[in-house]
C-alpha cells in the first residue's frame, strides 16, 4: 500500500486524482489570478482537487532572449496573492539551494525540476523545507532510478513525496511516453503524478524555443488515468499561443473542462474495476 500525501483537505494518493495546473510561467499578478480563478472554478464543479502552478523563474529556458520570469520575489508576492484571495494550494519550483529559505514561507508544494532531479544538495534543502515535495523525474532517467532522489529527499525525514512523470528523450528534440513509469514509480511507495503536457513538448523544437503537440495531451493523460496516476498536470492557459513560456504544449482553458470530464469517467471505470 503506497502512502498518501496529506495537503490540507487535499490526499493525495487516494481514491481520486487530484490536478496540478496553471501557466508555465508568472505573467504578471491580474493573469496569473484570473487563470487560477478560472481553473478553480471548473475544478470545484467536476469535485477535483485542485494545486495551482506556476513558476516566478524558469532557469533552463533555451535562449538567452527568452522570457524567464518576473523574479523570486515579485512570483512569490503573486503566489501569496493567489493563496490566500482564492484560497487554493501553490507549488512552485526551485532551481537553487538559496530559493528554498524563501519560496517555504509561501508555497505549499515545492517542486524539484527534471532537469535537476539529481541534485543532492538541492533535493536535501527541499526535504528540510517539510514541505511537500515533488520531484519531477528526469528525461534522462529511468523510472527505476528515481527512488535514488526520493531517497535523497527521505534522508531528512521528510516523507511527504510526491514524483512526477514528463516523458524521456527519445532521440534529438523528442519526447515519449513509457506508460510502465507510472506503476514502477508507484512500486517506491509515493503517489505519481503525470505531466500531459509537458510530455508532448519539443525541446528545442522552434529553433529559439520549445515546440510542442498539444493534440496529444488528452490521449496522454487518459493512458495515464488508466494505469493509475495519482494525479493529472497541466499547463493551462487563456491563449496559449500568446504564451510567454511553453505555449506549443499548454492546454486552452476553454478546453479543461471538457478533459477533466473525460479523465473523471476513465477514473470511475478504473475505480469500478479495483472493488
Amino acid at each position: 500500500m503506497g502512502k498518501k500525501v496529506r495537503l490540507g483537505n487535499i490526499e493525495i494518493g487516494g481514491d481520486r486524482f487530484v490536478f496540478i495546473g496553471g501557466p508555465c510561467v508568472i505573467e504578471g499578478e491580474e493573469i496569473t489570478l484570473k487563470i487560477a480563478e478560472k481553473i478553480k472554478n471548473i475544478t470545484e464543479e467536476l469535485g477535483i482537487p485542485f494545486i495551482f502552478k506556476s513558476s516566478y523563474d524558469k532557469a533552463n529556458r533555451t535562449s538567452i532572449r527568452s522570457f524567464r520570469g518576473l523574479g523570486i520575489d515579485e512570483g512569490l508576492k503573486i503566489l501569496k496573492k493567489v493563496k490566500e484571495e482564492l484560497g487554493v494550494f501553490v507549488l512552485t519550483d526551485v532551481h537553487s539551494v538559496g530559493e528554498v529559505s524563501k519560496v517555504k514561507e509561501v508555497v505549499d508544494v515545492i517542486q524539484v525540476p527534471a532537469l535537476l532531479s539529481r541534485q543532492t544538495d538541492l533535493l536535501i534543502a527541499c526535504g528540510r523545507s517539510q514541505k511537500v515535495v515533488n520531484i519531477k523525474k528526469g528525461q534522462f532517467m529511468s523510472p527505476y532510478d528515481i527512488k535514488y532522489a526520493v531517497e535523497k529527499v527521505e534522508f531528512t525525514g521528510n516523507e511527504s513525496i510526491i514524483v512526477t512523470e514528463r516523458g524521456t528523450c527519445f532521440g534529438y528534440r523528442n519526447l515519449v511516453c513509457d506508460f510502465r513509469s507510472i506503476p514502477i514509480m508507484k512500486e517506491f511507495g509515493y503517489p505519481v503524478i503525470f505531466d500531459a503536457t509537458h510530455s508532448v513538448q519539443i525541446p528545442g523544437g522552434q529553433e529559439n524555443r520549445s515546440g510542442g503537440e498539444r493534440r496529444f495531451v488528452l490521449p496522454l493523460a487518459k493512458c495515464a488515468i488508466a494505469c493509475g496516476a495519482d494525479g493529472i498536470f497541466m499547463e493551462v492557459h487563456i491563449n496559449p499561443d500568446m504564451a510567454l513560456c511553453d505555449g506549443a504544449n499548454s492546454v486552452a482553458i476553454k478546453d479543461l473542462k471538457g478533459m477533466l470530464e473525460v479523465l473523471k469517467r476513465i477514473e470511475d471505470a478504473v475505480w469500478k474495476e479495483k472493488t
